[in-house]
């Protein structure tokens, strides 16, 4: 009953950065944001407090003016944050006192959403807006380009383009553009084939023209569609899907089974569907996250140089729409936004916008399958003299003595079997020997990807007298952790839901176990960054690519020897190394793994490191059983 008591009591504050105001916006754009998404949740269940740097004097009188109305909200300074969330990006969520804080936009905005379903169980209307198995802006920035886009580089964008477009014309940012083509794409939706063949049957029974192919979209612009014609019977099919949801929570009343013609229709001969929503057909927390950015360049673009709003008719089209989504008004006059009369736009984007072809796209762009194994690229580095070389392990039989420690350090409290448990002591035996080996008391531990704690719980209870944090972006693992910390009494460790690069604090080491694909160079990088030594075990090679901080070869060695494409065939090659595969393959599967980290430990040498590629022992602890062990020089 205590902890029960503690949840329904507890307060949970909400950090937001403060630098600027304009009328009607608070900056950064990530603050105006989150006030918006808390008006549109009528959301009272948080404190919060907007975090000022010294050099800024705020007058909390002209604050209210573009706060939501009826909310208190305190000024205080960065000094005056709990320690955890000092080490954290704004914005952020802590409960007072405690050492669990989720931070950064995106974890922040769906803690919010679920905080407010909580209270209110009858607005099912907010669960909504996490989208298709509640999974909208879930991936990190670094995996999904659109969560980057619509999380980073958009409001980031925007908050420059306003600063620079205050003083002289300035260029559109790309990302605009990004998301104008973005909004051009064909949808693609749960059971699209259905929602298609019934845009087919209308299109038939209104007389259009045959359907466009092979995923060829019209740029139809639905700007016209005011609050008056959303009523009118001519409304597309998309429109009245997501407006249905909108207002009665059900999709359309289901047609009578369609003509023979219809049903038996190929995929490629049906029309593609077309945007409402910035996702596609629904209205999602990414509309929540853009409606404030858009507004805001909008107004700039309409006040100074309004012969560009015609470059955006897509743009001005779903700006027009979400204000039709209900409540959505009503949240922004709370948050000092005066939506804008933009003008009909009747042209189509790409006639008035030529180069939009010639713009970055927003979806990841996939390799092309590769013919053939990796024996010629291993052949190629052999003849630059770059071989398959493990270090020796420091000390291949040391183990913690599972029996004497409590339980809820052991795996086998992670309710996984008996074999699997195992595998995952032996795992951490060998992290632990390295990381206990390098630590000092004082240290700052980060356990990075922590999942369920598995490292970060054995380090805090072996070391109580370093700090160590648990940074991981998936809550539900968190809170595992949480809870058998709990169990042990740890006073040494930190929860923080949040994606990686969010985390901001010092430390002297940073560890992982099985950070998948490009995970493991980002814990790297961090670590490089802060001059850490890092303990690292990689996983999931083959989701390794190029992303917006990584290329691949990643050291100067492997970049003079090997394309972007032969080290794909690399990555995709060391992820054979499954115990059900022959041993011949196996084997090859190792050597991929092994050259694909000798190039991350190359790259970390040329950054001032002493770096070893350590083989875990048994190696049959897991097929993932390399480690990366680097310490500054």
């Amino acid at each position: 009953m205590k902890a029960i008591k503690k949840s329904l009591t507890e307060e949970e504050y909400l950090y937001l950065d403060f630098s600027h105001q304009t009328k009607g916006c608070i900056f950064p754009l990530h603050t105006s944001v989150t006030l918006f998404l808390l008006s549109y949740c009528d959301c009272k269940i948080f404190k919060i407090c907007l975090v000022v740097t010294k050099e800024v004097s705020t007058d909390s009188s002209l604050l209210r003016d573009d706060l939501i109305q009826d909310v208190e909200i305190q000024i205080i300074s960065r000094q005056e944050l709990p320690p955890i969330v000092q080490n954290c990006c704004l914005p952020a969520v802590v409960e007072q006192s405690d050492n669990f804080c989720r931070a950064g936009l995106a974890v922040v905005l769906r803690h919010i959403i679920q905080k407010s379903y909580e209270a209110d169980p009858l607005k099912k209307e907010l669960l909504e807006l996490l989208g298709f198995k509640k999974t909208c802006l879930k991936a990190c920035a670094e995996v999904s380009q659109w969560t980057r886009l619509c999380e980073l580089t958009i409001p980031l964008a925007i908050e420059n383009f306003l600063r620079e477009s205050s003083d002289q014309p300035s260029t559109i940012p790309v990302e605009i553009l990004q998301l104008e083509k973005k909004l051009s794409e064909p949808v693609r939706v749960h059971n699209d084939d259905k929602l298609r063949r019934q845009k087919l049957k209308q299109q038939k029974a209104d007389g259009v023209g045959p359907p466009l192919t092979k995923g060829k979209a019209k740029s139809k612009v639905h700007t016209q569609e005011t609050s008056e014609e959303l009523d009118s019977s001519s409304k597309s099919l998309e429109l009245k899907v997501a407006f249905s949801k909108l207002t009665v929570q059900e999709e359309p009343a289901t047609t009578n089974r369609e003509p023979s013609h219809i049903r038996k229709a190929k995929a490629s001969d049906l029309p593609p569907l077309e945007h409402v929503f910035a996702e596609g057909l629904y209205f999602t927390l990414a509309d929540i996250v853009l409606l404030p950015c858009i507004h805001h360049f909008l107004v700039i673009i309409s006040r100074k140089f309004s012969e560009k709003l015609v470059e955006f008719p897509l743009l001005a089209s779903w700006y027009q729409r979400i204000q039709e989504v209900p409540g959505v008004k009503t949240a922004a006059s709370k948050c000092g936004i005066q939506f804008l009369h933009l003008p009909k736009l009747l042209t189509t984007s790409t006639e008035q916008h030529p180069n939009l072809s010639e713009v970055p796209g927003v979806e990841e762009q996939s390799d092309p399958l590769f013919i053939g194994g990796p024996r010629p690229t291993m052949a190629k580095l052999m003849e630059k003299g770059i071989e398959v070389m493990f270090s020796p392990h420091p000390c291949p039989t040391w183990t913690l003595d599972w029996n004497v420690l409590p339980a809820a350090v052991s795996p086998k409290e992670g309710k996984m079997s008996s074999d699997r448990a195992l595998r995952k002591q032996q795992q951490l035996n060998n992290l632990v020997y390295v990381v206990t080996n390098q630590a000092k008391p004082g240290d700052r531990i980060v356990d990075f990807c922590s999942g369920g704690g598995h490292v970060g719980i054995v380090l805090a209870h072996m070391l109580p007298s370093c700090q160590v944090t648990l940074i991981e972006n998936k809550e539900l693992s968190l809170i595992r952790a949480k809870k058998r910390s709990d169990e042990l009494g740890l006073s040494n460790i930190w929860f923080i839901q949040a994606n990686m690069e969010y985390f901001t604090g010092m430390f002297n080491i940073g560890v992982a176990l099985h950070a998948c694909g490009v995970a493991t160079d980002m814990v790297i990088e961090h670590c490089i960054k802060t001059r850490a030594s890092f303990v690292t075990c990689p996983c999931c090679y083959g989701f390794i690519q190029n992303t917006s901080k990584f290329n691949f070869p990643k050291s100067e060695q492997f970049k003079k020897t090997l394309s972007y494409k032969e080290h794909m065939i690399l990555c995709r090659f060391a992820d054979q190394t499954a115990v059900q595969l022959p041993p011949q393959r196996r084997l090859i599967g190792k050597q991929c793994m092994c050259l694909v980290d000798l190039d991350r430990a190359r790259a970390a040498e040329e950054c001032g490191y002493s770096v070893q590629v350590i083989s875990m022992e048994p190696e049959n602890c897991s097929p993932k059983n390399n480690m990366i062990v680097g310490v500054p020089i």
